[in-house]
Formats: C-alpha cells, structure tokens, sequence
C-alpha cells in the first residue's frame, strides 16, 4: 500500500544532490536533528517548509510527498483475500471496523472501494443481527453510490450500478432496483465476434480463438445466473419446470460444469430441489440434494476459477480479474454457506425425518471445518 514517502524521497532527493544533512538544514533554516527526523519519518516537515523544499529539489510538491491515494490492483487483491479470511478466524465486528478503516484511508481509490462493497456484501451473513445485517447492506451501497456519481470510470460505474441494485434488492427495495436498472433489459451487443474478427484479419488466430473463448465462458456463467431463478418462478408450471431443469443439467454435462466452475452448477441443484419440494414431490427433491452434496463435498476445494480441455485460452485472463482465479470468499465460508443453504433452508423441513435427508445433512455438516482444523490445512 502506498502512502506519503516524504521520508524517502528527502533522504533519495539529498543524496542525488551530494549534500549532507547540515547543508540542507541550513538551507531550509532548521537543525540537523530536524532533518534526519523527516529523512527516518520520526517526523514531517512543516507545511510552510514543503516549497522550499521542493523548490530546493526541483521537483512538485506532489511529488515531494509521493502521496498516492491508490492502490494497485495486486495490493487490492491481497488485501480483499486477506479481510475476507479475517472474517472467518476473527471476530466480525473487529474486521468490520478494519474495513471502515481502510475504506476512510483509501476513499478516492474507486477499485478498492468496489472490491471492500463486495466484501461486505459476500460476508453480510455473518452477522446474526437483523438490523446489523441491513447495516451492512447500506454501507455497502454507500460506496457503490459513490462509485458511481464520482469514478468517471465506466466499467467501474457499470459494475458498481448492478451492485447497489442487489444492494437495494437485499434491503427489500425493488422500486429502487427497478429505477436503477430501467426496468428493462437492453439488447447485447457482445464485443467478441466483432474482436475475433479483427484478430483474424491481422493473422493473430489464437487472440481470434482466445476471445471467443472468453466470451463463451462469460456467457454460460451467465447462463447459470439465470436458471435458478427461472426455475424458482416455474415451480406452478411442472412440464416447464421440468424442461428448464433437464437443459440446464445437459448444459452442464456438455460443458463438464462440475469440474470446470462448480461454483455456478449449486444454484441449478437447490433451486430444483426447493421447486420439486413445492410440487411435492419428495423423492426427486432428494436425488437433488444427492447430487448437489455429493459435488459439494468432492474434491473442489479450494475453488478457484479456471480453463479445462476446452476452454484452454483463458486462464491468463482469468488471472488478471480483479480477484484473479479467487472467488469473493474464503473457502471456509463457501463450505459453511454450502452447508446453511440445506441445513437452515426451512423450504426442506419436509424432509426432516426422512433418512436420505439426514444423512444429507450430515455429510454437509461435516463439510465444514472447524476453526482449529482449518487453520491447519
């Protein structure tokens, strides 16, 4: 992390020029003692003293400071993996207030402060706290509002939108997302073809195949996002239900989705699961929840984001995501949600004295380390 480096850009400054710290005190009109308190950061200059300084080496005051309010994208990236398994081994009010801090220092630094939003977002259910859990969700918000009226940056500005709208539906607000969004969902013009394209035309076949590639990956993620929903809103039509869930399923045979980003295939289990359960339909609910524990409790872990066979072009872009191949939270809390979303799920309370169920239950549960074992591995 970059702060003010006064200190060093003195001491670098004064031995560039070949003077000695009594020579520049003597400029300046301060001791020598002055002088190496600045160039050992024990001590900053006076403001009135920055011209001069400056001035003396011939350089900005900015860059006498080499005062960077920003973060770089691997700083970020430490950072966010560092808080978020902060959330996990310590407690959640002392790394909240961290965060606070943090967001204080680094406010003009727009990346940082979407990456904090969605780091309290992902961990908002770590608090017990009704209300410390709206709490969260608004602090949130707070900075994707800001993101958004003050980056100037339109990717920025696109990602921090979409965030304050999930902000908004979390805090059972759908006018708000509905105003914020438009209502409506405006055509694709996906760049990717047109890119291709271009790459081919200039004899770079491989950046042509690399891109589409991406695309394709960035399309069936989408895909993924869309399924469970749709599949929730057709519990009251069973053949569409049906019909939904048997394509989803194949697409992620085709694509060997529980190998490659078993992260989006969860969705597709449970929401089928919870929709059999309100068709009644029991003995399919349970192949679900099989299907989805047995993938849940595999070897996935740690999940990360990454090509196969197939899509063999993209794991350097996926690298260089602003949190590279890692999902937005530890690997703790991915077991421990895995586990809440049947355990605690009241929609399966039908289920609760069947045995399948239990021993359901009792395989996720297991899935979930304790502190001691986890802080092992």
């Amino acid at each position: 992390m970059k702060e003010i480096n006064i200190a060093r850009v003195i001491a670098e400054k004064r031995k560039e020029k070949g003077i000695t710290q009594d020579e520049l005190a003597n400029y300046i009109g301060v001791s020598k003692a002055s002088v190496s308190k600045w160039e050992t950061g024990q001590s900053y200059p006076d403001v009135t003293f920055l011209p001069l300084l400056a001035t003396y080496f011939n350089i900005s005051i900015d860059e006498l400071m080499d005062y960077k309010p920003q973060m770089t994208k691997e700083d970020i990236r430490l950072l966010y993996k560092r808080l978020a398994e902060d959330f996990t081994s310590k407690p959640v009010h002392v790394v909240m207030d961290e965060c606070r801090q943090i967001i204080k220092k680094y406010y003009s630094c727009f990346p940082l402060l979407l990456q904090m939003g969605i780091l309290l977002v992902n961990h908002s259910s770590l608090f017990k706290d009704p209300q410390e859990i709206r709490g969260v969700f608004e602090e949130a918000k707070g900075l994707f509002i800001r993101i958004r009226e003050e980056s100037g940056d339109i990717s920025l500005t696109k990602q921090a939108l979409f965030l304050e709208a999930l902000c908004n539906l979390s805090l059972n607000d759908p006018h708000g997302v509905l105003e914020l969004l438009g209502g409506e969902v405006e055509p694709v013009m996906p760049p990717e073809p047109l890119l291709a394209s271009a790459y081919q035309m200039t004899g770079r076949l491989d950046e042509a195949k690399r891109v589409l590639q991406i695309g394709m990956f960035q399309n069936i993620v989408a895909l993924f996002n869309l399924f469970p929903g749709y599949l929730t809103l057709c519990n009251d039509e069973p053949k569409i239900f049906e019909e939904v869930l048997r394509r989803a399923l194949a697409i992620v045979e085709v694509f060997d989705l529980r190998n490659l980003h078993p992260a989006i295939v969860v969705g597709i289990y449970i929401n089928g699961a919870q929709g059999y359960i309100a068709q009644g339909n029991h003995d399919q609910a349970l192949e679900l929840l099989q299907a989805y524990t047995t993938l849940v409790t595999g070897d996935i872990y740690p999940l990360k984001l990454h090509g196969d066979g197939f899509f063999d072009r993209i794991d350097n872009w996926l690298e260089d995501l602003d949190l590279g191949t890692n999902l937005p939270r530890d690997e703790k809390t991915i077991r421990q949600s895995m586990a809440d979303v049947v355990v605690h799920n009241p929609i399966f309370a039908a289920l609760a004295d069947n045995k399948k169920f239990q021993g359901i239950i009792a395989r996720l549960q297991n899935n979930v380390p304790s502190q001691n074992n986890f802080l092992k591995q």
